[in-house]
């Protein structure tokens, strides 16, 4: 998966969740998420979070070569403990706290990412950079993680505010193509919408006995998620 076509689908995928939320009366904001204790204002916070980080990553010191995959990056280890989770939470909530309107929050999102998109953008393919977990890892490879969190949880914000999820082509195939491999049309076999794949393969929804069968079939790279 290389740089580009990754960053493409950031761009496509940033761009439907900024214009999705856009619309949002201010009252809606407030309404609970999937991802407690975050409200919706809140989980937009977080998602400026996890971008935010990227400028500082490709500042710093480039490592000598990559040590971990977009797979492994969401290995269950101490990035999601207790304490790194209330970390994120906080995180989160401090964010969306800086901002007096939800259009606020959403200009502070569509910037962090276009800040984020345009530095990318003049990095070499190869390019390696160091997460503040201490990972080394192709900055192609993070970005794909970057695609996760918007993609996912833009799904969780639509599904909050009672919306078709704004899921994108371009973002939902190459997650898919994270989960189950490259061919991504494997899921089209389960009568599923990719928003639901990823919200099954995610625990957003719970899977049956039958479909915990069928996804296994797929050989599915579960992922471990704060």
């Amino acid at each position: 998966m290389d740089l580009t076509q990754v960053l493409d689908a950031f761009e496509t995928e940033a761009e439907a969740l900024g214009r999705g939320l856009a619309r949002l009366p201010e009252t809606a904001w407030d309404r609970p998420t999937r991802c407690a204790p975050w409200s919706a204002r809140e989980l937009l916070g977080h998602v400026c979070i996890v971008l935010g980080w990227v400028p500082d990553m490709i500042e710093g010191q480039a490592p000598g070569a990559p040590e971990v995959s977009a797979t492994e990056y969401y290995r269950p280890d101490h990035r999601f403990s207790s304490a790194t989770n209330a970390a994120r939470i906080e995180l989160g909530q401090d964010r969306a706290a800086r901002h007096g309107s939800g259009a606020e929050l959403v200009a502070d999102f569509t910037h962090t990412w276009q800040e984020v998109e345009e530095l990318c953008r003049k990095e070499s393919e190869r390019r390696v950079v160091r997460t503040r977990h201490g990972d080394a890892m192709l900055l192609a490879d993070f970005m794909l993680t970057r695609v996760v969190e918007v993609a996912v949880h833009g799904i969780d914000l639509a599904d909050a505010l009672g919306s078709e999820p704004w899921l994108t082509l371009s973002a939902a195939d190459l997650v898919l193509e994270l989960l189950v491999g490259p061919d991504a049309s494997v899921v089209t076999q389960l009568g599923w919408s990719r928003a639901r794949f990823l919200r099954k393969v995610t625990g957003r929804e719970p899977l049956g006995a039958e479909e915990s069968l069928q996804i296994a079939r797929l050989g599915v790279t579960w992922l471990a998620l704060g």
